[in-house]
């Protein structure tokens, strides 16, 4: 060692300075920065090897990746630079150096936050692209997407992992019910299907059946949910008998019956959205359609465990005087914050009910304190609403918005409560017009990123709070 610099000599303290040639371009940095890719990565390896001369050791790869590697080791971040260059670029070249899990934590976006959040990333399935159905990972990000009767899957850092074949035409509905496997269904097809995505393979198929009922027959999956043990999936059938089947996560076997219904008119209909909610056990679910008379639906609460409705209303038919008329487009459950939403098919507006208060009208309609920022209503042709992070993301027609809770100037009784007509504030999202990219159908949330689909559109948008903001195509 001299000056500093280590030369592969004997005694090397993490201070010491080490050169590189990759590529003909000399780098110069430290041992602990060189070693910090992890004990059995190439660099690791070169720091240690027993050279005694001091020319640089000499690797024959691209400099300018090398340099956004190595920018990386040092802040954990990936740097302007990178734009340059394509992911798999990147993760291609990280991988030769072993230290391929630095760089793909260094990609992944920083926390979800509607009001900044923009559109990075369109993912199009190498075959029948427009999506019937998509599920995404809560924990990482990742997402698999049913085209058709195939299931493409793309990691944490949206890299395609595989796509699977499966014995359905069309796959309609899908849920990520253990890491590497799912739960599939049809709106043309009977059952409910378990696939092994990382296998490839078809795991179990679960239908509903009734053999002191022959109505009961060819049942098809509307929605799926699942809780830490169990699935749960209505089903319909022909003459629309419907119900919701709790399964074994563990055996894919019937365990029991949740509210079977006739399914003779809106009331009885089979919930086509069911949520899970674990801090309170109950079941979720709703269901809502549209005809020259607007809106109907009902929203209803089931105890997972003893099967009961617990709390249920329809509209129009309940709710304030002033309201009839104004049936919900749309409903979704915020299970952290214990709360529900709803967006209006008349007049726009966005409800908020909590959960541990629920009674005969427990609607507050959110109001928006900056005028200019207020919906002038008049009938949304399509409204969709998700709640995600504690925000409440919802599309009207193409456009995206999503209201975020307001923290400050709470009165005790509104942190209590956490329902009030000022606790959530309005923003659009994305300075673009989302118009011109198709009707919103489906919102997910996953890890740090919120995905979309559009009416007739191939692909799912990737939304996220960016450093760098614009349009990626991820193939």
């Amino acid at each position: 060692m001299e000056d500093g610099y280590l030369y592969f000599g004997a005694g090397p303290r993490p201070q010491d300075r080490i050169k590189l040639n990759v590529g003909g371009k000399l780098f110069e940095t430290t041992l602990s920065t060189i070693r910090s890719g992890g004990p059995d990565s190439l660099l690791h390896a070169l720091s240690a090897r027993p050279i005694d001369d001091s020319n640089p050791v000499f690797i024959d790869r691209d400099p300018e990746i090398f340099s956004v590697l190595l920018s990386v080791l040092r802040t954990n971040r990936l740097p302007s630079t990178a734009r340059r260059f394509s992911k798999q670029e990147l993760i291609d070249e990280a991988l030769y150096y072993g230290i391929e899990s630095r760089l793909k934590a260094a990609m992944l976006p920083p926390p979800l936050s509607g009001i900044d959040a923009s559109m990075v990333a369109t993912i199009r399935p190498a075959s029948d692209g427009l999506p019937s159905a998509f599920t995404a990972g809560a924990g990482d990000g990742s997402l698999w997407i049913a085209h058709g009767g195939q299931i493409s899957a793309y990691d944490s850092n949206l890299a395609h992992s595989g796509t699977i074949r499966t014995h359905i035409d069309n796959i309609t509905s899908i849920r990520r019910v253990w890491p590497d496997v799912a739960a599939v269904g049809s709106d043309a097809a009977a059952g409910l299907h378990i696939y092994d995505i990382s296998g490839g393979r078809h795991v179990a198929s679960t239908h509903w059946t009734d053999p002191s009922d022959p109505r009961i027959y060819k049942a098809l999956v509307s929605a799926i949910a699942d809780s830490p043990n169990s699935v749960y999936a209505s089903f319909s059938c022909r003459h629309k008998e419907n119900c919701i089947l709790v399964i074994d996560k563990s055996t894919f076997q019937v365990v029991s019956e949740i509210g079977r219904q006739l399914g003779s008119s809106m009331k009885t209909m089979v919930p086509g959205k069911l949520t899970y909610m674990p801090s309170s056990s109950l079941i979720f679910g709703s269901a809502v359609t549209s005809g020259a008379f607007g809106y109907s639906g009902y929203i209803r609460l089931w105890d997972s465990r003893s099967g009961e409705v617990v709390w249920e209303t329809t509209e129009p038919g309940s709710g304030r005087s002033s309201r009839f008329g104004d049936s919900f487009a749309d409903v979704d459950v915020d299970v952290d914050e214990s709360t529900m939403f709803k967006v209006c098919s008349n007049s726009g507006d966005v409800g908020m009910a909590d959960l541990r208060k629920l009674g005969e009208d427990p609607w507050v309609y959110l109001r928006d304190n900056n005028p200019s920022m207020g919906h002038t209503g008049g009938g949304e042709s399509n409204s969709v609403i998700h709640c995600y992070r504690k925000q409440v993301f919802i599309g009207r027609d193409g456009g995206l918005e999503v209201w975020s809770q307001v923290e400050e100037k709470e009165t005790g009784e509104e942190r209590d409560n956490r329902v009030c007509e000022g606790s959530y504030r309005r923003n659009y999202v994305d300075k673009l017009d989302n118009l011109e990219r198709g009707t919103v159908m489906r919102m997910e949330g996953g890890g740090d990123r919120l995905f979309i689909s559009r009416e007739n559109v191939e692909g799912i948008e990737v939304w996220e709070s960016s450093n760098f903001s614009g349009s990626v195509s991820v193939l």
